[in-house]
């Protein structure tokens, strides 16, 4: 088809990871090791953390709401890779195709903020370890939290409108492995220029500035209150505890700037696939190894359990 010809579209074809005979089934076996690992490991977590009372604490009420979000991110992103070798069709409904940048909007800002909530968490329970319950009580934990899932969906609806008018397309192949708005955008005729606006104002600076902003000052905050403890022993293990959330929203923010934030003139859809696939599918897996290589609690809670099973199994 001519890539230059305009075209009403009423559906796409996703092109996936490769479009190489020989390559489909190496990428089919990865990309499913990879989600049954991201599910697998998310659930392990939110089984933890649901059956093991020591692990009732906010930390880790908000770990779960994490977990919740990479399994439904990894499931709404990779599903379309999945299907498409299993039963050839390749083809997504131009409102399906809508659809899924929505949920996956959505998703992305409900974890943007979750690690907001997460970072002020962790600077409560250094900066003020004495009320700390107090301050981070069951109320505020569930205020936190439905902010968080509701406002990442508010913030995404601006952006389903205006797709859903756009009228045309420059071609049905969309190159990527699901529905993103970055390869939309490359394809659509259409005047997109209240959606780069609004990406640019609310997208860059309200969903993803502002989290991170409020991020960057919990952990100044935190900082400075580590350096002030006088064992070397204590601050170390006060750092310890913000370590895992710390390495998360790095890798996060790094790969985000990357991906939307840099203009896409530098990064070509190539690019844009690789760091989509880090985001969708590589952070959910690290997210539940992070918290449970470097997190006492949890490796204490799987012992338990562990060792649970075995009695049960004498």
């Amino acid at each position: 088809m001519d890539q230059t010809n305009k075209t009403v579209a009423t559906y796409f074809i996703i092109t996936g990871f490769s479009e190489r005979t020989a390559l489909q089934v190496p990428i089919f076996l990865m990309v499913l090791l990879i989600y049954l690992i991201t599910i697998g490991g998310n659930i392990t977590i939110l089984l933890l953390v649901c059956t093991d009372h020591h692990l009732h604490t906010p930390m880790y009420f908000f770990l779960t709401n994490l977990s919740m979000v990479d399994i439904s991110c990894s499931t709404i992103t990779l599903h379309k890779s999945l299907e498409a070798f299993l039963f050839g069709d390749k083809t997504v409904s131009i409102f399906g195709c809508l659809i899924q940048i929505f949920i996956y909007l959505s998703l992305l800002c409900d974890e943007l903020l979750i690690l907001t909530a997460m970072g002020y968490d962790r600077y409560v329970a250094i900066c003020n370890p004495l009320h700390y319950h107090t301050i981070m009580n069951p109320k505020l934990c569930g205020i936190l939290s439905t902010v968080c899932w509701t406002w990442g969906v508010i913030e995404t609806i601006p952006i389903f409108i205006e797709l859903l008018g756009f009228t045309c397309y420059r071609s049905y192949k969309l190159n990527h492995f699901f529905c993103d708005i970055v390869p939309l955008k490359k394809l659509s005729c259409s005047d997109n220029t209240y959606l780069e606006l609004y990406m640019l104002v609310v997208g860059t600076f309200v969903a993803t500035f502002c989290p991170f902003l409020l991020t960057f000052i919990s952990y100044v905050f935190i900082i400075f209150t580590i350096l002030k403890i006088r064992s070397s022993v204590e601050r170390l293990k006060a750092f310890y505890t913000c370590s895992s959330h710390l390495t998360v929203v790095i890798l996060l923010y790094s790969s985000l700037i990357f991906q939307y934030v840099i203009p896409q003139s530098f990064v070509n859809l190539d690019l844009n696939k690789l760091l989509s696939l880090f985001n969708t599918a590589m952070l959910p897996i690290l997210n539940p190894l992070i918290y449970s290589l470097k997190n006492k609690d949890v490796k204490a809670a799987i012992k338990r359990r562990l060792g649970i099973s075995c009695l049960s199994t004498k």
